[in-house]
């Protein structure tokens, strides 16, 4: 027997789960062209491209939430003198997005990667706009980081050949990534193909790996927003129909909302944890891309089968 969700609980936790912090510019790489990259995941993608031949520093911090995270005046004055800014865009640094706007009126070159994929809706249908999370499907990260190691090798004082095999090299292993998931996730058994999230997030991984996004706590493509009562009655039923045996939770939110909705339908849930919207502290699980794929894509596997 299924018990009612208690309204109040749930929608008090959305406040913590939307809590922003303040970050700094962290340099990666060596000397040339400075690249500043807003997201740690954009970060690491732009490390691997440039290696040493351009200075790579990182606006967001390791655990931090995309949505919700900003930057300091000194920071955001900073921006101009970039060589290069590459972001996400499809409104995903909502706190960020007017300073590169300063920045690029002030004659930075920008890289948006979002303009470099073919971007789905967000899967609630709530006509917020594009889907900003294509880094969950490897094959849109392919055209992404074709385009960024293009832009990355027609700045000025670095090796272009060098650039090119480097962008080359990550391509491959890019390609190797999505064999591994295809292999991992075509022994997960058709009832169980079904992703109940924090929010919108893995809208891009369900259309590329056959998942059926059943629902999300908060249904919007970004933590920014709240449930409402009618939104959680619904991912209820949704999850009782399903019978999906685990929901997965953003590492860089606290989990507390979607464990108390898995207490509260009443059911044997397990609530997951995944790196899917930011990369960890070097010594974490998921310090690069690759390895956040990776990590979640054994997770998924494990938390579906179960």
């Amino acid at each position: 027997m299924t018990r009612p969700i208690r309204r109040t609980a749930v929608l008090a936790l959305v406040g913590a789960a939307a809590a922003s912090a303040l970050v700094g510019c962290a340099p990666t790489s060596g000397d040339g062209p400075r690249i500043v990259a807003t997201t740690n995941i954009l970060g690491d993608v732009v490390a691997q491209i440039a290696g040493d031949e351009a200075e790579v520093a990182t606006l967001m911090k390791p655990n931090a939430d995309p949505h919700s995270f900003e930057i300091s005046a000194q920071e955001a004055a900073g921006l101009a003198d970039a060589d290069l800014l590459v972001s996400n865009g499809l409104g995903l640094e909502e706190n960020v997005e007017q300073h590169l706007v300063t920045a690029a009126d002030a004659g930075a070159e920008r890289f948006v990667a979002g303009d470099h994929i073919t971007a789905l809706s967000f899967s609630s249908g709530d006509g917020a706009g594009d889907d900003p999370h294509f880094w969950t499907d490897p094959a849109r990260m392919t055209g992404v980081v074709t385009a960024l190691g293009d832009e990355i090798a027609a700045l000025p004082d670095v090796d272009a050949a060098a650039i090119e095999e480097r962008a080359a090299a990550y391509l491959e292993e890019i390609a190797a990534l999505e064999n591994e998931m295809t292999t991992a996730f075509e022994a997960i058994p058709d009832g169980r193909r079904a992703l109940v999230t924090n929010h919108h997030v893995f809208g891009y991984l369900a259309d590329r790996f056959d998942f059926d996004t059943v629902g999300a706590v908060i249904p919007s493509g970004t933590t920014l927003a709240s449930p409402s009562a009618a939104d959680l009655d619904s991912l209820a039923a949704a999850i009782e129909r399903t019978g999906v045996p685990a929901i997965f939770a953003e590492s860089s939110q606290p989990d507390r909302l979607v464990q108390v909705l898995a207490d509260e339908v009443g059911i044997d849930v397990a609530v997951v944890e995944l790196f899917s919207e930011s990369l960890t502290e070097p010594d974490g699980p998921a310090p690069t891309y690759l390895d956040m794929m990776r990590v979640n894509t054994d997770r998924i596997a494990q938390g579906l089968t179960r």
